[in-house]
């Protein structure tokens, strides 16, 4: 606690008030004795601010530190702790190594403003909730103050992609001779499953007789036992199952080969199309034959229905759909 002390100068009038400052002695002069009481309360709260709002005087390595392992505790992919780190390693190469009580909204601020002339609008507003995370942690801590807002920027919408009808059954034809890749794409397109997860699943995951595949994702640590799969599609892993050496624990014993990736989507037409794409098909289907963004969310494993509509649901043929409705021969 620092102190603040009264006293009286001889043969000068007033009275002062005294304290210690970033190691130097300061005072002021008051006319009277009541007011510098009233002076020497209102300094000793400014100085003893950290106390009286119980916050507490840590380094910025320290914080990284603490900060990265408690989201190792909660199960956080390696993946994700790599992007954390990237945003807070952004932050501390624009706006300096900070300890606790020089976080302030200026600093943050300022590394908005400077790290939105680098990036795109998208990828600062991921660093901005990577960074938002961060400073909520700290104010669980009592690292910094509730005073400090971090808000999201406003993002121009992009278009999701999504195959329709015919763009599916020309990339199923270009993989005719591609049977693991086949298979592949026909998982991603009735399951919506990612990539990774398609490729770690084994054969015991797969039951037959009732249509489902258990399921575990790399990315949320989420599983679930009994993903229903269509009688047509298990109808086709089983042909593929049957053509497998015995033996075989894997479902796709080869690697995802991107080249080949490229040529087969180049010879159906579709040279830009991400493995991803099918995944936002899965969920674009759904949402056009009228399943639920609950149901859509759930098979999908997001954590918010906001990121199953805004990133994965293509609505433009349910548009024109609810357009399509409206009774304008009757008008005319």
């Amino acid at each position: 606690m620092r102190k603040v002390w009264v006293y009286k100068r001889r043969s000068v009038k007033g009275w002062w008030c005294g304290w210690y400052e970033s190691g130097n002695r300061k005072a002021k002069a008051l006319p009277s004795k009541k007011l510098a009481e009233h002076y020497k309360q209102i300094k000793y709260t400014q100085l003893n601010s950290d106390v009286f709002t119980g916050q507490v005087l840590a380094d910025w390595n320290q914080m990284i530190a603490e900060y990265r392992e408690a989201k190792k505790v909660q199960g956080v992919a390696e993946g994700t702790l790599y992007e954390i780190a990237l945003s807070l390693r952004n932050f501390e190469r624009l706006a300096g190594k900070c300890n606790s009580k020089q976080i302030a909204q200026s600093g943050i601020d300022k590394f908005i403003l400077q790290r939105g002339t680098e990036v795109s609008r998208p990828t600062l507003n991921k660093d901005i909730r990577n960074l938002k995370s961060f400073i909520i942690w700290c104010k669980k801590k009592r690292y910094v103050n509730n005073q400090i807002e971090l808000k999201e920027l406003k993002e121009e919408e992009r278009p999701v992609k999504s195959l329709n009808d015919v763009e599916i059954k020309k990339l199923l034809k270009a993989m005719e001779s591609y049977p693991s890749m086949k298979n592949r794409v026909l998982l991603a397109l009735a399951t919506g499953l990612r990539r990774g997860d398609i490729d770690s699943l084994k054969i015991s995951d797969i039951d037959f007789e009732t249509n489902s595949i258990s399921t575990s994702s790399k990315k949320t640590k989420k599983s679930m036992a009994s993903r229903p799969v269509s009688a047509e599609i298990m109808a086709e892993l089983s042909k593929y199952v049957c053509s497998l050496d015995v033996g075989h624990e894997k479902l796709f014993c080869t690697k995802f080969n991107h080249r080949k990736w490229r040529k087969i989507c180049k010879a159906a037409g579709l040279a830009y199309l991400k493995f991803h794409d099918l995944r936002k098909t899965f969920c674009s289907l759904l949402a056009q034959n009228g399943v639920s963004t609950a149901v859509a969310q759930r098979l999908l494993e997001h954590s918010s229905p906001h990121l199953t509509n805004k990133v994965y649901t293509n609505v433009d043929p349910v548009l024109r759909h609810a357009v399509e409705q409206l009774p304008v021969g009757e008008w005319l």
